[in-house]
């Protein structure tokens, strides 16, 4: 098993490699996984990501609710709380997508930093 080249390649700085014995230090890794910066970093951003996509379907079954709705809907009233429903939802993930991006931003800008170092 060979140690990192420490140019800490993102798609595989956390495999097991990462925390070869003569490598590792106790800062720097927790039992078997690779706890640098770099990958922390990488970690968070591919978390983000996950995230939107969850979120994607999320709006995916909103529209989807609202396709329903229109075909269902005896009154406008229903399609009224249905409508207001999925703009509360909406809202929501507005304000959580507003996060997402800070902390996208904060672990771009961090791994910048990084590699300049």
């Amino acid at each position: 098993m060979e140690s990192c080249d420490n140019n800490y390649c993102i798609n595989d700085c956390c495999n097991d490699n990462c925390c070869n014995e003569d490598w590792c230090n106790d800062d720097w890794c927790c039992d078997t996984i690779c706890c640098d910066e770099r990958c922390a970093l990488a970690s968070i951003i591919q978390s983000v990501a996950m995230i939107e996509a969850s979120l994607s379907s999320i709006i995916c079954a909103e529209g989807l609710k609202i396709k329903k709705a229109v075909c269902l809907a005896n009154n406008l009233n229903e399609l009224i709380r249905i409508n207001e429903s999925v703009r509360e939802t909406i809202e929501i993930i507005s304000q959580l997508e507003e996060a997402l991006k800070q902390k996208a931003v904060y672990a771009i800008e961090a791994l910048k930093e990084l590699k300049t170092d």
